[in-house]
């Protein structure tokens, strides 16, 4: 009897600890749902006045794209790196922040350069919008190749007017796709004046692709690979045959080809990037947005080759890109077991830079943005009238 109703009173005392936990809980709770309520409609309203006055001007300015086509395609590129910084932004008030290792990338900020990125979830893009901000006009200049789902997305206009590629995925559209990117770069590439081109090789998320990466290669006796998935190649080889200048004897000339239009020296660098974050938790696009999620730091390792270093036949590329996502793993591994990104060959310890964005340069942007949307909004409705 005395046993029954000592575990009685022990269940209250339990039951009312939860309760109090949960009711110190619930001003946390509330907040953070209010918090994700303003971000996204802040988000929205910033969709709403940006990306039609982004349209607007593109539109006017098209007298001037006829006259002066390099003008035109640089205003417009620092229209979309202002797009991109906004989205930026809204991680950067939430907290999420980056750090980099390795290279520094801003040495090349101004030469043609591939990026080879892992790819975990929506975050990594928003990823790399904000840590590539800093790299002068890298942003305004850079195309994205990106799943065709983002097509149809608020930003795929953006991205469709700006010149990015839509790839789709699958091996019943992969010859096709190719294809269809080789022809893209052609007419595209140097005639807007891109410099960086960033791909995500694996063609997918890591939790999707991670079993199926890793029956290929235990098939195909290639390394078990649990932090990234081996890469395809396809992507990467037009990518290189479109953009690498070549010497008399058909090798890539790198920085000392002969100009290919007098203006361009052909791709000169591949930048294999390692995007890492804390306990393996990558961030989605809701988390960026909202910001429900604590603040946290992701990590990114940069190391840069040069392009004369990187074979262009198909097994040999083959091999060359294997071993890049060799090294990811290793990277990773230590990464989750440390904390920390190991140092490179012949250092004691691996340097981080904090990478920070302007808050007074998010402000003006945001401010521009706004006031062009209305500015527009009030144009169109003026003419409306008038026709109408």
């Amino acid at each position: 009897m005395q046993l029954s109703r000592h575990w009685r009173k022990k269940d209250r005392t339990n039951s009312n600890v939860r309760m109090a936990v949960t009711l110190e809980e619930a001003p946390s709770l509330v907040w953070i749902l209010v918090k994700a309520l303003l971000r996204f409609a802040f988000m929205v309203a910033n969709n709403v006045f940006a990306i039609p006055a982004y349209i607007c001007y593109v539109i006017v300015l098209q007298p001037l794209r006829m006259l002066d086509s390099k003008l035109f395609w640089y205003i417009e590129g620092l229209m979309y790196k202002w797009l991109l910084g906004m989205v930026a932004s809204w991680g950067w008030y939430a907290g999420y922040t980056v750090m980099e290792w390795g290279d520094d990338i801003k040495t090349i900020s101004n030469d043609e350069a591939v990026m080879l990125v892992n790819h975990q979830a929506t975050g990594d893009v928003c990823t790399l919008m904000m840590c590539l901000q800093d790299k002068g006009l890298v942003v305004a200049q850079m195309m994205w190749l990106m799943d065709h789902i983002f097509k149809y997305t608020n930003f795929g206009i953006v991205s469709l007017i700006h010149g990015d590629f839509f790839i789709r995925q699958g091996k019943l559209h992969r010859d096709q796709q190719l294809l269809l990117l080789k022809r893209h770069l052609e007419n595209n590439y140097r005639n807007r004046d891109r410099k960086w081109i960033v791909l995500f090789p694996e063609g997918g998320f890591l939790r999707k692709r991670r079993e199926t990466s890793q029956a290929f290669a235990k098939k195909n006796n290639l390394p078990f690979l649990t932090h990234v998935t081996l890469p395809r190649i396809g992507a990467t080889k037009v990518i290189l045959s479109a953009l690498v200048a070549r010497q008399e004897n058909g090798s890539p000339a790198g920085g000392d080809a002969k100009e290919l239009d007098s203006k361009s020296k052909g791709l000169q660098w591949i930048i294999d990037t390692t995007i890492a974050y804390p306990k393996a938790e990558p961030i989605d696009i809701q988390t960026w947005i909202l910001g429900y999620r604590k603040p946290r730091v992701t990590h990114v390792h940069y190391r840069i080759f040069p392009i004369k270093d990187v074979p262009l036949e198909t097994d040999d590329l083959s091999d060359w890109l294997y071993q890049r996502f060799i090294e990811k793993e290793d990277l990773l591994a230590h990464f989750y077991e440390t904390g920390a990104f190991p140092p490179p060959k012949g250092h004691k310890e691996a340097v981080s830079r904090e990478m920070t964005l302007s808050n007074m340069w998010i402000f003006l942007i945001q401010c521009f943005a706004f006031l062009s949307g209305y500015m527009w909004y009030n144009i169109i409705q003026y003419f409306y009238h008038c026709l109408f």
